[in-house]
């Protein structure tokens, strides 16, 4: 074989496995958006973002690789790289790391919360105080406003009598 087609053969095999990182690296949004839910907004701007990324990077491997002319065999082969890699290992990466994840951060917040028990104990018994105590100190300054009213008035009637 002529060094030509080895040469060939390499840039095939570099854009079907660019392919295929396209894919898995799009497998990183699907599994965020299955532990945080996304608007659509959101999952647009991401989409935009993600693929503007891919371009470039196409762009860098067709400019390394070919001097920058585009090969059809190349963008078939990284066609054929995404098509075989979320034919195949995609739904298991997609399903397993999410709910590996999402189990940690279950198992995380329980920890958290049973560790922080007592905080929040803490924190019910002095709301409740509080709010006890301003209940109460609402009734007091009543009491006190009315009683001061009251002597206020008193002392006008008096001082006007003299």
């Amino acid at each position: 074989m002529g060094q030509n087609i080895v040469d060939e053969v390499t840039f095939l095999c570099h854009s079907f496995l660019l392919g295929v990182v396209i894919t898995f690296a799009y497998d990183g949004f699907l599994i965020l958006r299955r532990l945080i839910k996304h608007g659509m907004l959101l999952v647009s701007l991401e989409d935009m973002i993600f693929w503007i990324a891919c371009a470039i990077g196409v762009f860098y491997m067709l400019y390394e690789e070919n001097n920058g002319i585009l090969r059809w065999f190349a963008v078939f082969g990284a066609t054929l790289g995404m098509i075989v890699y979320k034919a195949s290992v995609s739904p298991l990466v997609v399903k397993g790391i999410s709910l590996v994840i999402g189990r940690a951060c279950r198992m995380i917040f329980r920890l958290l919360r049973f560790l922080l028990g007592p905080v929040r104990f803490l924190g019910r018994k002095t709301g409740r105080f509080f709010a006890f105590s301003g209940r109460k100190g609402k009734k007091v300054g009543k009491c006190v406003k009315n009683k001061l009213t009251g002597k206020l008035k008193l002392l006008k009637i008096t001082l006007c009598k003299h």
